[in-house]
C-alpha cells in the first residue's frame, strides 16, 4: 500500500469547515449535508439510472461527478466522499451486494470462529477512489473541502454477522455476550481493513474526515464501552498522523456522546434528539470540549423557510452557548442525520443560504 509520507495535501486552512474543526473562527458558518450526494437531486438520478450502487462507487468518473453535484447545487462548505459504508468490505474481496429496498447484504454471514478467520482483509489501494478523488479536489476551490467517508468497525460488523441491516441486531449482541473472544478477534480483524481504506483516502487528498458508526445508538453505554470504544480508538489514533480533521457521528448516540468523544475525534456529530448545547455539556464532561457539529432535523426541509430560518437561528443560538460556556470549540453546521431521498433540492439550497447567513 502506499506511504503515507507521500499523501496529495491541499494547503486550504481558511476553508470554512477546517477553520472551525481546528477551532478557528471561520469566514462564515461551514455546512455540509450528510447524503447531500444522493436522490435527492434529480441530477443524482439521472446519471445512476442503470447503475448499481457499489458498481457507482468504484467508477472514478461517475463517484466524483456524484461527490462535487451537492456543492455545485447547494454551495456547501465541503463535499463528502459518495460511497457506501461496506466498499472497504467489498474492496477486500467480500461476498456483499446492495440490495435496493434493502441495503447491504452479505452471501455468507459470520457465525463463528472460522468464518472470522476467513474474512478478508483488505492489503492493497483501492485504485478507483484514489482516482476518483483526484478528480473531485480538482474541481474544489480552496474554500471547499472534502471529507473521507468510512464506517466504523461495530456497524460494519453488525452487517457481517447479521447478513444485512438488522432492527434488533440480536445476532451481533449475542456474540458480544456468549462468545466475546469472537467478538473482539472479529473487530481485530475488520480494523485494518478500515484503516487500510482511510490511508487510500488520505494519500489520494481528502482534507478530513468522517468515522461513520450507523448503528452504535443500539447500544448502552457499558456495552459500547467495552466491545466498541478500544476500536474507534486505535482509528482515530491512526489517523492523528495526517494532521486532518476527524469527526465521529452515530445515530441516536445521545447517550453515548461522552464515550465517542474519548474516542479521539476533534468533531462530535450530535444527531437531532440532543440540543447542541446539552450535547455539549455531555461531551466537555467526558473529553474535554470539541467542536460540535449537527444538529437539524432533516424533517424540518419539508416544512417552510420561515421554519427553517426558526430552527436554524435556534440551533445556532445553542451552539453559540456552547462555545461562550466552555462546552465546544467551534461548530460545524449539519443535519441530525442524512438527507432524505424526497427532499425537495429547492429546499436543501435555501437551507444552506439561511445558514450562511446566519
Amino acid at each position: 500500500m502506499t506511504d503515507p509520507a507521500s499523501a496529495r495535501r491541499r494547503t486550504i486552512p481558511s476553508a470554512p469547515l477546517l477553520a472551525a474543526a481546528h477551532g478557528r473562527t471561520p469566514s462564515r458558518t461551514p455546512v455540509w449535508f450528510m447524503r447531500q450526494a444522493g436522490r435527492s437531486l434529480p441530477e443524482y438520478r439521472k446519471v445512476r439510472e442503470g447503475i448499481a450502487m457499489l458498481d457507482s462507487c468504484f467508477m472514478p468518473e461517475l463517484l466524483a461527478e456524484i461527490t462535487l453535484q451537492p456543492v455545485r447545487r447547494h454551495d456547501v462548505d465541503a463535499a463528502i466522499l459518495f460511497s457506501d459504508i461496506v466498499v472497504p468490505l467489498k474492496a477486500a474481496g467480500l461476498d456483499i451486494d446492495i440490495v435496493p429496498g434493502r441495503g447491504p447484504v452479505v452471501a455468507e454471514p459470520i457465525r463463528c470462529a472460522s468464518d472470522i478467520s476467513a474474512l478478508p482483509i483488505l492489503d492493497h489501494d483501492v485504485q478507483e477512489i484514489i482516482e476518483g478523488i483526484g478528480l473531485i479536489v480538482d474541481e474544489l476551490t480552496d474554500q471547499q473541502a472534502l471529507i473521507g467517508f468510512i464506517g466504523a468497525p461495530f456497524t460494519l460488523a453488525s452487517y457481517l454477522i447479521e447478513g444485512g441491516p438488522s432492527k434488533n441486531h440480536e445476532q451481533t449482541k449475542a456474540m458480544m455476550h456468549a462468545d466475546p473472544e469472537s467478538w473482539h478477534a472479529l473487530m481485530r480483524r475488520i480494523v485494518p481493513t478500515v484503516l487500510g481504506y482511510l490511508d487510500t483516502q488520505v494519500h489520494a487528498g481528502i482534507d478530513a474526515m468522517q468515522l461513520f458508526d450507523s448503528w452504535a445508538g443500539f447500544l448502552s453505554q457499558r456495552d459500547y464501552r467495552e466491545y466498541v470504544l478500544p476500536y474507534s480508538q486505535e482509528i482515530f489514533a491512526h489517523i492523528e498522523q495526517y494532521d486532518i480533521p476527524r469527526i465521529h457521528f452515530g445515530v441516536g448516540t445521545g447517550e453515548l456522546l461522552g464515550a465517542m468523544a474519548e474516542a479521539g475525534p476533534d468533531v462530535v456529530g450530535v444527531d437531532w434528539r440532543v440540543p447542541l448545547d446539552d450535547a455539549a455539556s455531555r461531551i466537555h464532561a467526558a473529553a474535554g470540549p470539541k467542536v460540535i457539529q449537527g444538529n437539524l432535523d432533516p424533517a424540518m426541509l419539508f416544512t417552510s423557510e420561515d421554519v427553517i430560518r426558526r430552527e436554524v437561528q435556534r440551533i445556532h443560538a445553542e451552539a453559540q452557548r456552547a462555545i461562550a460556556a466552555g462546552d465546544a470549540t467551534g461548530h460545524i453546521f449539519n443535519l441530525g442525520h442524512g438527507v432524505l431521498p424526497s427532499t425537495d433540492a429547492e429546499m436543501i439550497t435555501r437551507a444552506v443560504e439561511i445558514i450562511h447567513e446566519t
